[in-house]
């Protein structure tokens, strides 16, 4: 669809760049994914193990013998301080992407997405040259703050999705819009299968270093193609200042301007609908692998790649139930549907003591992502066509503020329940996401234009 978008003005976006062939956003998502995933589990076990060698502990971890590691107060200052890390790290990067996020989205309604696109990739490239230098020197793991913070100064990932986001809501109709969301993030899904389960053999066979070679390696390519083959979906591209509060004025238009195509009260509504379901999300991924590490799971690096692949299933097969489903049910439903799946599956992940019960709730996450795709469309309806890149980083916004507030609940209440509810953290998470169940159910009852109708659905 992409091809279809004249490419009008897109030399100003990029001054100097030529574009070899009109390539879709799709291969940027899951290029970035790949990378960033690849060192997501890999930083944690980086963490947890280079804890473990500066405190001197030894602990075996095979299955058999984690039960009675479960009061070893070293193995918990090991969790504690892997957990807190983790912790500093994202607020590091949140903190600083909260304002860049907001204002570079804005800005790609005028330059174009192509700009931010290849920010926000040099960002995630200067995170990861940073991470290969404390891997193989062995820097304080301080140095892992400053590179989320210089990656979440140029855009960050939350930046790509922004105007990766835009890009599809840009040439997508709105009957349609929802499944090209659902198969944007299924991108991320499939990138992060593969990552995962690549990121915990490699580890186990090389170490920790080798893995960070090929994310800086993606990460090379995914820049020149979004400099050089990204297809521009601004019809007209504009020069404009970057450094100018009117970008953020034009976010804060959404919310508080009243205008005929939109409802200030239904984009506040369905923005605290997806601030929750990410945070849930978040904050469950952000302690999975520590609590996966410890006991009474004990899981190894392989053990670990693949529950991490069990987590981006759900990108793939919520697609397809996406897609079923919608010949039956309105989007609305859909959503409530993969929210009673993953309230379900974080009471399975609260009360697990085995890796088969673990395994049973990633299972039955297998429909969980089709909520965001759903509430992406529907806040996408709401605003003009030349309003995507602003109402895309208002998401972004939301996006930095929902997993800062995740990042710091989940890693500060983890280490504060290990004596006595492990998996209380899930069991909050399942309870929030209550709220965006209401919430959406509220909203399809009260529909004040005709853009909440629902609109046949695309074959």
């Amino acid at each position: 669809m992409e091809g279809r978008v004249k490419p009008k003005g897109s030399s100003r976006s990029m001054p100097g760049a030529a574009v070899l062939f009109r390539g879709p956003v799709e291969p940027v998502v899951f290029l970035a994914n790949f990378a960033v995933v690849l060192q997501g589990p890999l930083t944690t076990q980086y963490l947890w193990h280079r804890f473990s060698t500066e405190l001197g502990y030894n602990g075996t971890r095979h299955r058999g013998n984690c039960g009675n590691q479960s009061a070893d107060p070293v193995m918990q200052e090991v969790e504690t301080l892997t957990s807190h890390w983790t912790l500093y790290m994202n607020l590091g990067g949140f903190l600083v992407g909260l304002f860049w996020s907001t204002l570079l989205g804005a800005w790609s309604d005028r330059v174009g997405r192509r700009p931010l696109l290849v920010l926000s990739s040099l960002g995630l490239l200067v995170q990861v040259v940073v991470y290969i230098f404390v891997v193989q020197l062995q820097l304080h793991v301080g140095f892992f703050v400053l590179g989320r913070a210089l990656c979440a100064l140029l855009g960050d990932f939350n930046g790509l999705l922004a105007a990766s986001f835009a890009s599809v809501a840009d040439v997508s109709s709105k009957h349609s819009r929802t499944f090209r969301m659902a198969l944007l993030e299924a991108c991320i899904g499939v990138a992060g299968t593969l990552a995962s389960l690549l990121g915990g053999h490699w580890l186990r066979a090389q170490g920790y270093a080798n893995p960070f070679w090929l994310a800086l390696a993606l990460l090379i390519v995914l820049t020149l193609y979004a400099a050089f083959c990204f297809g521009e979906t601004v019809k007209d591209p504009k020069s404009t200042r970057l450094f100018t509060l009117r970008h953020h004025r034009s976010i804060v238009r959404l919310y508080a301007v009243p205008a005929p195509e939109k409802s200030r009260k239904h984009l506040a509504l369905y923005s605290l609908a997806i601030f929750v379901v990410i945070t849930v999300h978040f904050g469950a991924q952000d302690i999975m692998t520590l609590y996966e590490l410890s006991t009474p799971l004990c899981w190894d690096s392989k053990l670990v790649g693949y529950g991490s692949a069990a987590q981006h299933i759900p990108y793939l097969t919520s697609l397809v139930g996406l897609k079923l489903l919608q010949y039956c049910l309105a989007d609305t439903w859909v959503a409530e549907i993969g929210l009673f799946f993953n309230i379900l599956a974080m009471v399975v992940f609260a009360f697990a003591t085995t890796t088969p019960l673990m395994f049973t709730g990633y299972g039955l996450l297998f429909l969980s992502l089709m909520i965001t795709p759903v509430i992406r469309a529907k806040l996408s309806k709401l605003v003009s066509e030349s309003e995507h890149g602003a109402l895309f980083s208002a998401v972004a916004c939301v996006n930095s503020l929902a997993m800062l507030v995740a990042s710091s609940v989940f890693n500060s209440l983890y280490p504060a329940t290990l004596n006595f509810m492990k998996g209380f953290p899930f069991l909050l998470g399942a309870g929030l996401l209550f709220i965006p169940a209401i919430l959406i159910g509220v909203l399809e009852k009260a529909i004040p234009h005709p853009e909440f109708q629902q609109f046949p659905q695309s074959s």
